[in-house]
Order: C-alpha cells, then structure tokens, then sequence
C-alpha cells in the first residue's frame, strides 16, 4: 500500500512541477527554434523585475546593452582559407550582417554601429575598393525595404568626400527616408576615422569659439560629445564593442567614444560569427555588468 502511495506521489509531483513553472512564465513559448527569440521574450517578460532589483528573488542580471558596435574584421582571411575570392568573403560577411542586424533589433538593442570601411582601407587594391563600394550601393538598394518595413534609422558617419556619386545619392536617400524612426538606429561606419572625428569636433569648437558663440572655458566633454559623428544616436557612446578576427584592439574606431565601453574580442573570423557566438558576447557582457555594474 504504501509503495502504490509513494509512486501515486511521484506521478502527480512529476505533472505539477513543470505546470507550475509555465504558469510562472505564461509568456514564454513552449517551442522556440532559435535561442535567441528566448533571451528576447524573457528579457522583456522580466524588465519589471529587473528595475524592482530582483528576478524571483534572485541577485539582478546583467542589462541588455543599449548600443553594440562591431568591427568586421576577417573577411579576407576568410576567404584566403577557403580558396575563395576576396570579394566572396565580402559577400559573406555582407550576408552574415544583416542576420545579426535583425537579431539585435530583435533583442531590443536600440543602435547598432558597424565599422565597415575604414579611411586605412583606402589603400588596398583599386580593385577590392570598387567592390566594396558597388557592393554598398546594391545593399543600400536591396535592403531599402527592409528598413522602411521595420522602421530602421540609418544614419552614414565618416568623411564624403571620396565617395562615388552614386553612393552619396543613395545615401542621402535612405537617410532621408528613414530619419523619423527612433526605435531601431543602424550606424554605418564608412571611410570613418576615430582621429578625424575627434579632430572635426576640436575644429567645430574652436569655429565656435573663434565666432564668439562659446568661450573657452565652456569647453568640457559633453560639448565633445556633441560635435562627434555619432551625436546622430540617442545612445551615442557603445555599451559593448565586438572585434571579430581574435584582434585585440580597436585600431581606428570610436578612440573617444569606446573610453567605458565593454570590449570583446572573439577568435573568430566575421562571416563565422554566427548566433552562438554572438549570444557568447552578450553573456559575457551582462556577467560584467552583475559583476561591475555600469562604469559610468
């Protein structure tokens, strides 16, 4: 009798404990293909929480960062090791980039900058340039539609004065046709230099104060801020820097803007920095944010 009564026990504990669970989290589907649809639902399902200081009377995670940037690096070698055309690699890290776009949007990640194409790449052969470049356009083209259908804010940051033509065009047309959206801020980093952005901030100053419009004395780093390309964002200053490609510096991208932002730098190469990896970096940055909180 008393055997039939332990394994009456079992069987009902077995049903309860699972419902129970669901009821807890009634907002969390039972199937989810893709791993990070769930850190999406539960991040939004627990945001209340999170303010109150405690998850189910756990110690408080680490925040969603407000602003990611990338520097895509490793299409080339990408390609090199597989016997491929450089421009194939380009290709590929094109292709990777809109996945993880979409992914953090997803996510609730509000802007999202990405170094594309560096003063420095001036230099490589004429050839990989002109790709690059026609490679820019047909994006800005076949992508118009997406942006204006999820209401995506596409801001260009970097010098214009090399650009082609038609690449200027196409630009000022997705930024105009996008400016109203707030929600969604993808910041494309194209013939960008962190030293030049900081010196055209110094010299928009200095105009200021040469004009009389602002004295010297006035000058401090929210006045910087202000002057630096990324004052298009509402988040201006990354909260998460990703570098691909196992590099562990940031070369010649948001020298200013990067001085408390969280650096990661994966062993991988671009076009392979799929959704695990990319779930690995923000791991790993909300354990920094439990551990340290916000450095600023």
């Amino acid at each position: 009798m008393s055997s039939l009564l332990s394994i009456f026990l079992t069987c009902l504990a077995l049903i309860l404990i699972p419902c129970l669970f669901i009821f807890r989290r009634p907002s969390v589907p039972l199937f989810l293909k893709k791993p990070i649809i769930f850190i999406k639902t539960a991040t939004s399902q627990y945001n209340d929480e999170e303010e109150s200081g405690t998850i189910g009377g756990k110690e408080k995670r680490g925040r969603m960062p407000k602003h990611v940037a990338i520097i895509l690096d490793g299409n080339r070698r990408w390609a090199n090791k597989r016997g491929l055309r450089v421009s194939e690699g380009h290709e590929a890290g094109a292709r990777r980039l809109l996945e993880h776009v979409m992914d953090c949007f997803a996510m609730g990640i509000n802007t999202i900058s990405l170094f594309a194409f560096s003063t420095e790449n001036w230099g490589r052969p004429d050839g990989e340039v002109n790709f690059l470049m026609a490679m820019f356009e047909k994006n800005f083209k076949s992508e118009m539609a997406y942006y204006d259908r999820y209401k995506v804010k596409i801001s260009v940051i970097g010098r214009r004065t090399n650009m082609p033509e038609s690449l200027l065009g196409l630009i000022q047309e997705v930024e105009e046709a996008t400016k109203s959206y707030k929600e969604k801020h993808l910041i494309m980093a194209i013939d960008y230099s962190g030293r030049f952005d900081i010196l055209q901030a110094c010299k928009c100053l200095a105009e200021k104060t040469k004009n009389g419009l602002i004295q010297v004395e006035d000058i401090d780093e929210r006045m910087i801020d202000k002057e630096l390309m990324t004052s298009c964002s509402e988040y201006p200053n990354p909260d998460l820097l990703i570098r691909t490609s196992g590099e562990q510096r940031i070369s010649n991208f948001f020298l200013w803007q990067s001085a408390y932002t969280e650096l990661y730098f994966p062993n991988v190469l671009w076009p392979d920095f799929g959704e695990a990896e990319y779930l690995k970096a923000l791991t790993w940055y909300q354990q920094r944010q439990r551990r340290f909180g916000r450095r600023v």
